[in-house]
């Protein structure tokens, strides 16, 4: 039976797959990071310059906080938030009443179109200054145009179709550790996967249409980053998957561990960024960024491992652009490096002395860094440093924990109080 099952699955994954790499609608953006997890929509082009009065097509309250990112498919916007307990942090409250929401909106307007919500598991980690810092609803939610998948750690990954209907709730683990989680579902061909390395050291794949697990990978250590599927130049997709101390690639069909690098050595946060057949996979207190070479198999460290740079990002993902990685640093430090040998091309600190959380998106020719509390900074998509505009909505006070997306030629951004569309 199962035999059968994943011999039906890799038929519907093959031709399902196909479409996957790439996304007809330039405006849609369905899961963390964008269409293909790589922060990119190259032929946008979105304002460099807004305030309260200037470039806000439209602006909507949100019920609850919440440190995802908005996703778009068609007409609709999907985001997690958290109501009822831990919103105040001086008085938390009781965190029975503590309610984990998925939010959706008409993309043209912002208005809310439907809020369904599960009541937190008891094994929900007790309000402390830590999980002040990022809340209840971290991870963004991803859609296959057909139904929408939110993760909401030990309270487990809930999927509803695209009017608010439950199809069905998995669970997922119920350990807790440090911030809470982080690590945001994918859906890619005919699944759904998870990385609950902190819930319970497992890398889970769901059928999309049943939660019924497909699969998994045990022993998945101080793991919070989301998985990234990855095209392989002249072979089958891989699922890279970065861990404290190695790196993974498993075939995304069976489950399989094809092959496996030494990582940092330390817990991981950042999602790998891929480029032609390579995977640079940051992390680490101490920051580190690795490159590999994918397709391998077995112990790749020596054979497939390109470079190694001691500059790299606690919690902050990179982007790919012409040759060179971007990001910005937990530590408010914009960084880019060379892509061909992990070489420094420069450092530069950004306009705030806060952690930033959010990561570095690019929209065509321009650099999109969200700070926590000095707005976003629009930066030249080169190779040395140049400011264009710092932009803050000085009307909202409350900080940005998450990453903008990309849709068509307008941003849209989640504040703790706000959701907001960006355009001309």
């Amino acid at each position: 039976m199962i035999a059968n099952r994943l011999l039906v699955l890799m038929l519907l994954f093959c031709l399902s797959s196909i479409s996957n790499f790439s996304v007809a609608n330039a405006n849609d953006w369905p899961q963390f990071r964008g269409p293909s997890g790589n922060a990119t929509a190259p032929d946008s082009n979105p304002p460099v310059t807004w305030s309260d009065s200037e470039n806000i097509v439209w602006k909507t309250e949100l019920p609850g906080r919440g440190a995802s990112s908005p996703i778009v498919f068609g007409n609709r916007i999907f985001l997690t938030a958290y109501t009822g307990f831990g919103v105040n942090t001086e008085e938390p409250g009781d965190k029975a009443n503590l309610k984990l929401h998925v939010l959706c909106f008409e993309r043209d307007s912002g208005k809310l179109l439907w809020d369904r919500f599960i009541k937190a598991s008891p094994a929900t980690q007790s309000f402390g200054q830590r999980v002040a810092d990022h809340g209840y609803a971290t991870a963004t939610p991803a859609t296959d145009g057909e139904a929408v998948y939110a993760g909401f750690g030990v309270s487990g990954i809930v999927a509803y179709d695209m009017d608010g209907n439950l199809m069905w709730q998995a669970a997922i683990g119920d350990e807790t550790a440090g911030f809470g989680s982080a690590a945001s579902p994918v859906v890619y061909g005919e699944m759904v996967y998870v990385n609950a390395s902190i819930e319970s050291k497992t890398l889970f794949a769901f059928d999309k249409r049943t939660g019924k697990e497909v699969w998994k990978a045990e022993s998945i250590t101080k793991s919070w980053t989301t998985p990234c599927i990855a095209e392989v130049p002249g072979g089958s997709p891989e699922l890279i998957l970065n861990q404290q101390n190695e790196i993974f690639g498993f075939d995304p069909i069976t489950g399989e561990k094809l092959w496996w690098c030494a990582g940092v050595e330390d817990y991981i946060v950042p999602v790998p960024v891929v480029h032609n057949g390579v995977a640079y996979c940051l992390g680490g207190r101490s920051n580190r960024a690795i490159a590999v070479k994918l397709g391998g198999r077995g112990d790749v460290t020596k054979t497939h491992k390109l470079w190694q740079s001691t500059i790299g990002a606690n919690v902050t993902s990179p982007v790919y652009f012409d040759g060179h990685l971007y990001w910005a640093s937990d530590k408010a430090i914009e960084n880019c490096l060379r892509a061909s040998d992990g070489k420094e091309v420069y450092q530069q600190r950004l306009p705030t002395r806060a952690r930033i959380y959010s990561s570095i998106v690019r929209a065509g020719n321009k650099f999109y860094v969200t700070t926590r509390d000095q707005g976003i900074v629009v930066l030249a998509a080169k190779p040395e440093y140049e400011e264009l505009a710092v932009n803050l909505i000085k009307s909202d006070e409350t900080l940005v924990n998450a990453s903008p997306a990309i849709s068509g030629n307008q941003l849209l951004l989640r504040t703790d109080s706000y959701l907001y569309c960006i355009g001309e």
